[in-house]
């Protein structure tokens, strides 16, 4: 059987060490099979060079193995940056070598999310974007050209703190090269070293690679990762490559704020196009939220909680619902939410109420037909005017930081437009559906439909990415209410297969109790009392448990196996080993609560706490 088919690689043992267990993909060069380091007892990944046939072997051995090599040489060159796959090792086995890398696990690459999700948040393709630039500036110091950067090349996995997509990793250095170093290049001149559609156009007219032919491909990359397509995808290849010498990117839609980098990234003259040091500053701009700038998020997922080290108020009387695994049995079903914390009001200014009381006061001086003349005005006004987002939302008032809506759907939840209501408790009468979490401002009506749903997406990622099951809804003025709306559509998360059950992210207060395990996050820390109760407490002091992550159940599982199997669940779904906890110290835990039972989800939040069931402190992992 042929070297590298996927059938014959199971079980094999490379070099007398490293068990094939399965394949984790394949490219132009070869195939990447997880493996069992067995004298480490650890899970690596090998790259392995294979050829189609025995005509390709007798050509193309010494250029495939002279790439191998120098991919691994260029790549433990990077070893210990944070944005690059880690090299272990290049060995031979069998007359071929082998790359033992860093298994990544839950890596998914960026061609494959975009595929599978759609299109990323402006926001979100500026932090990859920087990632990315971060491992490229560090090749380019030491002289070293990637060539192949594209979204295939661009691993995603979860991070540390939960988050699924926090760590990027740059890899592939197969075709990457030293122009300096006197290295031999094994391409024939007629051949295009790199992937049509995201060459620069120096490189597909035979120039030299040079850092500004990868920031070139970066740039594509970017555009892709935002728009769901390369700038200059066609029907060929050779297409591809005439496009990107002849022909500008097409005219990108969904860019938002990070079209003006794009564009310069993709200039056809690599002295006009961005540096590496004026695209990161760029990029940052886009995720750091500049006072001139509307709808821009924040993506420090690494951060703690922006509640970490306040002081916590009294706490609340806790409503019931419980950890999975309990020592004296369970508690009751979940009861009413606790009462939630207050929201942000806008008072009108004092100049405003002067002037209206000094303007009432004006018109009851002049007299019985000035005032009914200002009276009959008034109520014509009155009637005329528009509701701020139009007849079906139903809102009469102009939405406010931190209000919690209930939403009846026509139909199916998210297909067409709810008719909205607010709950002013947030979760003391009702559970409520969602909250309003940010805003974004646009020019007009119509540009606030067409370009709501994705700012809000972008201004909401960082909380949705830390909560199980919730969604953004963009609620975007009429055209007769726009003014009325203060030219702001209001961006809420929203549970996605049922209520929220009370306040979420920073709404919530240090020492409130959760109703529900809706509102719980990753990296929250949390406070026990007992078996049902637990407080949000801060990071930075003594707390007894962390959430990491969720997980689901099996949709056939009742409430009350859940709460005997979730632990089990988390242990093996949510491990506490993959976020830096000692297993000889931590153990997983879980909390359950009759909300996901309900919506039929099963989600599960899975957390760390130690297993002697002390306190757990702001320095842990």
């Amino acid at each position: 059987m042929p070297s590298g088919s996927p059938t014959s690689g199971v079980g094999r043992v490379i070099a007398g060490r490293y068990l094939l267990l399965n394949q984790l993909g394949s490219g132009g060069m070869g195939h990447v099979w997880l493996a069992h380091d067995q004298r480490l007892a650890c899970e690596v990944a090998l790259k392995e060079i294979v050829f189609r046939d025995a005509v390709e072997a007798d050509h193309e051995r010494e250029p495939r193995v002279a790439r191998a090599r120098a991919e691994a040489r260029h790549a433990a060159g990077l070893r210990g940056h944070p944005h690059v796959v880690t090299v272990h090792d290049v060995l031979e086995h069998e007359g071929l070598p082998w790359i033992v890398m860093e298994y990544v696990a839950g890596a998914i690459d960026l061609k494959e999310l975009v595929e599978t999700r759609g299109p990323l948040a402006p926001a979100e393709c500026a932090r990859i974007g920087l990632a990315v630039l971060d491992a490229l500036t560090a090749g380019h110091d030491r002289g070293v050209m990637h060539r192949d950067v594209k979204p295939a090349n661009i691993l995603l996995a979860p991070d540390r703190t939960g988050s699924p997509y926090g760590r990027v990793l740059l890899t592939d250095y197969g075709i990457s090269v030293q122009p300096d170093a006197g290295e031999t290049r094994y391409t024939l001149a007629s051949v295009l070293v790199g992937t049509a559609g995201y060459l620069a156009p120096e490189r597909a007219t035979g120039g030299s690679p040079t850092p500004a032919a990868d920031l070139f491909s970066l740039g594509c990359t970017l555009y892709h990762s935002v728009e769901g397509l390369s700038p200059f995808e066609r029907a060929s290849h050779l297409a591809e490559v005439t496009a990107v010498v002849m022909e500008e990117p097409r005219p990108a839609v969904r860019a938002g704020a990070l079209g003006p980098v794009l564009q310069a990234l993709l200039a056809k003259d690599p002295g006009q196009r961005l540096s590496a040091v004026e695209a990161e500053a760029a990029l940052s701009r886009i995720i750091t939220p500049q006072p001139e700038a509307y709808a821009r998020t924040q993506t420090d997922i690494g951060s703690q909680p922006p509640w970490a080290g306040m002081q916590a108020p009294p706490p609340p009387s806790p409503q019931g619902f419980g950890p999975a695994q309990v020592p004296h049995g369970f508690g009751p079903p979940p009861q009413p939410a606790p009462p939630a914390p207050g929201r942000r009001r806008r008072e009108r200014p004092h100049a405003l109420r002067a002037a209206i009381a000094c303007g009432l006061g004006l018109v009851l001086a002049l007299g019985g037909v000035w005032y009914a003349m200002a009276n009959r005005s008034t109520e014509e006004t009155e009637g005329s005017e528009e509701q701020p987002y139009g007849d079906t939302i139903g809102l009469a008032k102009p939405l406010k930081d931190g209000d919690c809506v209930l939403a009846d759907w026509p139909g199916t939840r998210f297909e067409g437009t709810p008719r909205l209501s607010l709950d002013p408790t947030c979760g003391v009468d009702r559970a409520p559906d969602g909250q309003v979490m940010a805003f974004v401002e646009t020019a007009s009506a119509d540009e606030a439909r067409r370009l709501g749903p994705g700012l809000c997406e972008e201004r909401t990622r960082d909380i949705r990415d830390r909560l199980a099951d919730v969604h953004s809804f963009a609620v975007a003025p009429g055209d007769g209410g726009f003014e009325a709306a203060g030219r702001r559509t209001a961006c809420l998360v929203l549970g996605r297969n049922g209520p929220v059950y009370g306040p979420l992210g920073t709404h919530r207060k240090l020492g409130s109790g959760f109703a529900d395990t809706a509102t719980m996050q990753r990296r929250d820390c949390l406070d026990v009392r007992t078996n049902r109760d637990a407080r949000l407490a801060s990071c930075e002091g003594s707390y007894d448990e962390q959430v990491l992550g969720f997980t689901q159940l099996d949709e056939d599982a009742t409430l009350a196996e859940a709460r005997t199997e979730s632990d089990t669940a988390c242990g093996r779904e949510v491990p506490p080993g993959d976020y830096g906890f000692d297993p000889s110290v931590y153990t997983a835990g879980s909390w359950t609560s009759a909300g996901p039972w309900k919506n039929g989800t099963h989600f599960v939040v899975c957390t760390v706490r130690r297993q002697n069931g002390g306190t757990m402190e702001g320095d842990e992992p």
